[in-house]
């Protein structure tokens, strides 16, 4: 049981400490909040489905945005707020069902909003990948890093096979890491002064509505989300998670979890993938195990110097990474229209996905101060409200 819950830790290690290196949180609070976010699910759930939820890459380019308007302590509060918003549908789905759902949020609108998520910040990537963000690693070794990175990810996503196939990321840092010690350019002096049990970094979430706003709509696409990964782990171990425990108890579970982690001072959960094909491979249907798994992540949050060493990886390796990485977030949304079918070229449609793409991506901002609305969150709000006002085209009938 030891053993297997952790293996289940180590598959989503990689993606777990990801989200934070790259926004700017700490790992090892990460850790620690993917650990505590787990068990709420389990407790609300009644250990009934074999998830493990960690740090959401949907939120990764809004958190860095909310940030670098914000500063950490309101978009903590912001993403608390969008916590709630989960715990608010999973009400309303348990009161109405999900047809509601689906009529406020069609892949019409979906799909562009998540294709927002994943290329707003793009940019980002590109300035860590080519060395912009780092003072000792000039432009020729930060390329190297960069493609070297992304090279091996993308090798080990298209060609691994078995586990190998579930932690491509890991297999893309690992060598990065690997290759800038070769360089010389990684920095070892956080971790020679961390100790090596210490109470991770905590940090507590402050409240403004501009970040709030701003993080709220966010919370849509990984709610809908939330459908298909409760659909996959239930065809994989033949049960309807959507009826029992039912979706209004997994959607609060989760809302739960992401408001813990960022009242703590981390990101927010979310179930992962990675442990559902870990839970495919090995058929390890049973629960116990992701707790387990949980318990070893809060174990693992206060050894120091681990959390000193994830933050030694030069933001290169983090940069060649992001770049497939925001993309796939893109394809996702991309995905979510073709799988609708419906005709791109119709009026209504084109109107709706061209106005959430070019707002979401371009700058687009409306209001001052404290009631602000851009990025993502202008692109959900723009995308619901044209949906809901625009007549239906006669391409969709």
């Amino acid at each position: 049981m030891l053993l297997t819950g952790t293996q289940m830790l180590f598959v989503a290690f990689g993606a777990l400490v990801l989200v934070p290196l790259l926004t700017g949180l700490d790992p090892s609070v990460a850790l620690f909040t993917a650990g505590a976010g787990t068990l709420v699910f389990h407790a609300v759930t009644r250990q009934s489905v074999p998830v493990f939820l960690a740090s959401s890459f949907a939120f990764i380019a809004p958190i860095q945005g909310s940030i670098a308007n914000f500063g950490i302590p309101a978009t903590l509060g912001g993403l608390m707020a969008a916590g709630l918003v989960y715990v608010v549908i999973s009400q309303a789905v348990r009161l109405k069902g999900t047809g509601w759902l689906h009529r406020l949020l069609p892949p019409v609108v979906v799909g562009p909003v998540i294709m927002v998520i994943g290329l707003a910040l793009a940019p980002v990537a590109v300035d860590m990948a080519t060395g912009e963000t780092s003072e000792n690693i000039d432009y020729t070794r930060a390329i190297v890093l960069s493609m070297m990175s992304l090279l091996v990810t993308l090798v080990l996503a298209v060609f691994g096979r078995g586990l190998l196939r579930l932690v491509p990321i890991m297999g893309g840092i690992v060598t990065g890491y690997a290759l800038a010690l070769m360089m010389g350019v990684v920095d070892f002096s956080p971790v020679a002064e961390a100790s090596w049990i210490a109470l991770p970094s905590f940090t507590a979430p402050e409240f403004h509505w501009a970040a709030i706003l701003f993080m709220i709509p966010v919370a849509i696409a990984p709610a809908v989300e939330h459908i298909g990964d409760m659909i996959a782990i239930g065809s994989v171990t033949r049960n309807n998670y959507l009826e029992k425990p039912g979706l209004h108890r997994t959607l609060l579970g989760d809302g739960l979890a992401t408001t813990v982690a960022a009242l703590f001072g981390g990101p927010p959960n979310t179930t992962y993938s990675e442990v559902t094909g870990a839970v495919t491979l090995t058929r390890a249907f049973n629960p116990m195990y992701m707790i387990v798994a949980a318990v070893v992540a809060i174990l693992l949050a206060f050894v120091a110097k681990l959390g000193a060493l994830l933050q030694t990886i030069p933001g290169p390796v983090m940069g060649g990474i992001m770049t497939l990485l925001f993309g796939s977030i893109a394809v996702v949304g991309m995905n979510t229209l073709v799988r609708a079918g419906h005709s791109l070229t119709a009026p209504r449609n084109l109107v709706v996905v061209s106005l959430i793409l070019v707002f979401g991506i371009g700058g687009m901002q409306f209001g001052g101060n404290q009631f602000t609305l851009q990025g993502v969150s202008l692109a959900a709000v723009v995308g619901i409200v044209l949906n809901w006002v625009l007549p239906g085209a006669s391409e969709d009938k």
